[in-house]
């Protein structure tokens, strides 16, 4: 077994009186603290034994997982103050103060039904969808780290993001507990995700992206004449040039959109950016 040293130790004690390490997944009408003490098998949350450098930790591989139901119910309630999930996250950018989490939650599920891994880069807010990537630049030393933010938290108000111990030692404030921060929405080309009125998902699958709008619109109308859910192009600026998206959508569920991509394979077209 590990043996902390006195430093890391004191780290540790100024972590947990700082750190927001709260359940993000709370029981409908439950009260906190019993919820709490129910769930895990920890009293305090803590670092994990085996001790992490910031060369260890590797950013998270951001890719267009589809933002499903499980952990998105919006407006939600906790302590009885009312949050509502981002209508448009696109170029969220933000700061604020970051606190971590640790071996206390470590093997348990998230908001999604993922299982938190400490040493994993993940991350909890409040307000974004889940999953969804961002980069987490700490405003005191400039380290940055990219996390997928699959949780809900951290409910103190003078917090913005709750991230994993990983996280915590990539951005080097795991043994301070909180840390200034900025958070900004990483972009990711393929599926887009967006929320309908009552706070659905709507998935926009894309099939390709040209230089020509002469291309995308008669890969549109060739798309258009086979498939059932609409086909559109959008326009997007990338580092000063504009490409025309070709996206088909919007699709409600995981069976439709697979039967929408095994129609196109069956088109002799391509099945746009897969599931992960």
């Amino acid at each position: 077994m590990l043996r902390l040293s006195a430093t890391l130790a004191t780290g540790l004690l100024a972590g947990l009186l700082l750190s927001a390490c709260a359940s993000h997944k709370p029981a409908p009408g439950s009260a906190g603290d019993a919820y709490q003490a129910r769930r895990y098998s920890h009293a305090s949350d803590a670092a994990p034994l085996r001790v992490l450098t910031p060369e260890e930790v590797a950013d998270a591989v951001p890719r267009a997982d589809p933002i499903l139901a499980a952990g998105n119910h919006s407006p939600y309630t906790v302590s009885g103050k009312t949050y509502r999930i981002l209508d448009n996250h696109a170029g969220y950018r933000e700061r604020g103060i970051a606190s971590w989490y640790g071996a206390k939650f470590d093997g348990h599920e998230t908001s999604n039904g993922e299982i938190f891994d400490v040493y994993a880069p993940s991350a909890a807010h409040r307000t974004l969808p889940i999953p969804v990537y961002a980069r987490v630049t700490n405003l005191d030393n400039g380290r940055s780290v990219i996390v997928r933010v699959n949780d809900r938290g951290p409910f103190h108000s003078e917090r913005l993001i709750d991230l994993s111990y990983a996280a915590a030692v990539k951005l080097g404030f795991d043994q301070r507990g909180t840390a200034p921060v900025e958070v900004e929405v990483v972009s990711i080309a393929g599926v887009d995700d967006r929320r309908d009125a009552p706070g659905g998902h709507y998935r926009y699958l894309q099939l390709g992206a040209f230089g020509s709008a002469d291309s995308a619109q008669r890969l549109r109308s060739q798309v258009q004449a086979f498939v059932q859910v609409p086909v559109e192009i959008s326009e997007v600026d990338v580092n000063g040039d504009i490409l025309y998206r070709v996206r088909l959508g919007p699709v409600a569920d995981g069976e439709q959109l697979a039967l929408l991509q095994q129609q196109l394979r069956d088109g002799g077209y391509p099945a746009g950016q897969p599931l992960p």
